[in-house]
């Protein structure tokens, strides 16, 4: 192989090098201004979600302590209290329990009368047209009412059984997310309401 070969095989090296890192550096520029717009839209959506739940509510701090799921198949990733002027009106618990398709993570609104407020499907990967449709907007379980599946556990009483088919109308043909939603918000009702009597109550 001659010089000039082996010459231009460096150089073609060294400016490929050259265009690597300054993709990469060009990358990681674009990734730091896009991850904090990301972070803040993020935390606007949870904080519409925590109001949507509780529109009374004037603040959400973190709750540091455990609350224990009664439901081993569901776990706690995220724990609210829902305050108005200092007083705590409600819990809200965000849920994560497998489902049809992979996880699905719920906020789960528990006031402190011991009944839900409402839910907020943050996230599913169950089949579009089927279990997809437990988060659906165009979704109807009574179309003459206008109720969704999601919109028949806002103002159900913690106590109630929750089970499907029976005091919960399922999704058509995907009792499995229909029983996956339905247990996170059972489980999330009892815990919410547990920690609320430890903590003597609405306050």
């Amino acid at each position: 192989m001659s010089g000039n070969h082996v010459g231009s095989m460096l150089k073609l090296g060294v400016i490929l090098a050259v265009y690597a890192t300054a993709a990469c550096v060009g990358l990681a520029f674009v990734y730091a201004g896009t991850s904090g717009i990301i972070a803040e839209r993020q935390l606007q959506d949870q904080n519409n979600a925590l109001k949507t739940l509780f529109p009374e509510a004037d603040e959400f701090p973190a709750i540091s302590g455990d609350i224990v799921s009664p439901d081993p198949s569901v776990a706690f990733d995220a724990k609210y209290e829902a305050l108005k002027g200092g007083r705590m009106t409600g819990v809200v618990l965000g849920t994560s329990r497998a489902s049809y398709g992979g996880a699905i993570r719920i906020l789960v609104g528990v006031s402190a009368e011991g009944k839900i407020t409402g839910i907020k499907i943050l996230e599913h990967k169950d089949t579009p047209g089927l279990g997809a449709n437990a988060a659906s907007e165009s979704y109807y379980i009574d179309r003459a009412t206008g109720l969704r599946f999601y919109d028949q556990f806002a103002g159900k009483p913690v106590a109630d059984p929750f089970v499907v088919k029976n005091d919960v109308v399922a999704v058509t043909a995907s009792t499995i997310t229909s029983q996956a939603v339905t247990s996170s918000v059972k489980a999330a009702g009892e815990a919410a309401a547990a920690y609320m009597a430890a903590k003597g109550g609405a306050r």
